[in-house]
C-alpha cells in the first residue's frame, strides 16, 4: 500500500491553513501545520515530512531564509506560496531552492496537482544515487537509517541496532539500491579498518543484515541473493535527509 505523504504548510493565516488542511486531507494527504521559522523546525523533527508548503512573507525569517536553510539541510520539495505577482519574486524563490511556485490566490486544486507533480518527480530524482555520507538519516521503504546512531528504525518505530560491519554493508547497498554486488565488493566495503574473523564471511553478515530488517531468509525481499553473481538490494525508494532538531 502507497504510504500517505506528509505535508507541511508553513503560513501565518489561520485561515488559509485551516482551509488547506481540509481540503488536502481529501486527497489522502497527512497535513502539519506551522506558522513561522521556528514552528516549522520543530514540526520537521517531529515528522517524517514529504514536501513543505511555505508562505513567502512570514513573521521573523521570512519564506525564503526558510527555503534556503531547508535546501542547506535537506532535499526536502518545497512549493513557495506568495501574494506577490511579479516575475523576479518567482525568480529569486526558485534561486532559493523552491522547487515550484505558486501566487495567491490560487485555486486548491492547482496546488494539489502541483504537490503531486513535486512529489512524483522527488521519488524519481530519489531513485538515484545518493549522497549517504552527508545525509543523517536515509529513508528507505518506511525504514529509517540513523548514521549517527548507527541503527535502525522499523516502520512500526521499533529501534534496531547495528554492528559496525551490519551499518558499512547496509550504507554500501543504500549508495546506489538495486545495483549487484558481489560477494567479494560487498567484503572490500564492509571490512573497515577492523573486522573480525567472525565477520569475515558475507553470506553471514548479509543474513545478520536480514535479520535485523526483517527480510524473510526464506525468500528475501529486500536484500535479494543472484545465485553466482551476488546480492542486489531491492527498495522502491531511498532518500537523505538531515536530522532537524527543534
Amino acid at each position: 500500500m502507497t504510504p500517505t505523504p506528509h505535508i507541511l504548510i508553513v503560513d501565518d493565516d489561520t485561515e488559509i491553513t485551516s482551509l488547506l488542511s481540509e481540503y488536502l486531507a481529501r486527497f489522502n494527504f497527512t497535513v502539519h501545520v506551522a506558522f513561522d521559522g521556528p514552528s516549522m523546525r520543530v514540526q520537521l523533527a517531529q515528522h517524517p515530512v514529504d514536501l513543505v508548503v511555505l508562505d513567502v512573507m512570514l513573521p521573523g525569517e521570512d519564506g525564503l531564509m526558510l527555503s534556503r536553510e531547508i535546501r542547506q539541510r535537506s532535499s526536502l520539495p518545497v512549493i513557495m506560496l506568495t501574494a506577490r505577482s511579479n516575475p523576479f519574486d518567482r525568480v529569486v524563490g526558485l534561486e532559493n531552492g523552491a522547487d515550484d511556485y505558486v501566487s495567491k490566490p490560487f485555486e486548491p486544486r492547482e496546488l494539489v496537482a502541483r504537490i503531486h507533480t513535486v512529489l512524483r518527480r522527488s521519488t524519481q530524482a530519489g531513485m538515484g544515487p545518493i549522497n549517504v555520507a552527508r545525509s543523517d538519516v536515509v529513508c528507505f521503504d518506511g525504514w529509517e537509517l540513523h548514521r549517527e546512531d548507527r541503527c535502525l528504525t522499523s516502520p512500526t518505530g521499533l529501534v534496531v541496532a547495528l554492528s559496525n560491519a551490519e551499518f558499512r554493508l547496509l550504507t554500501t547497498f543504500l549508495e546506489t539500491p538495486r545495483r549487484l554486488f558481489s560477494r567479494d565488493q560487498l567484503m572490500e566495503q564492509a571490512r573497515g579498518r577492523a573486522m573480525d574473523a567472525f565477520e569475515r564471511s558475507i553470506d553471514l553478515l548479509v543474513s545478520r543484515l536480514r535479520q535485523k530488517l526483517a527480510d524473510d531468509s526464506d525468500e528475501p525481499s529486500m536484500i535479494k541473493t543472484v545465485r553466482g553473481a551476488g546480492y542486489m538490494f531491492n527498495v522502491q525508494s531511498v532518500q537523505g535527509r538531515m536530522a532537524w532538531r527543534a
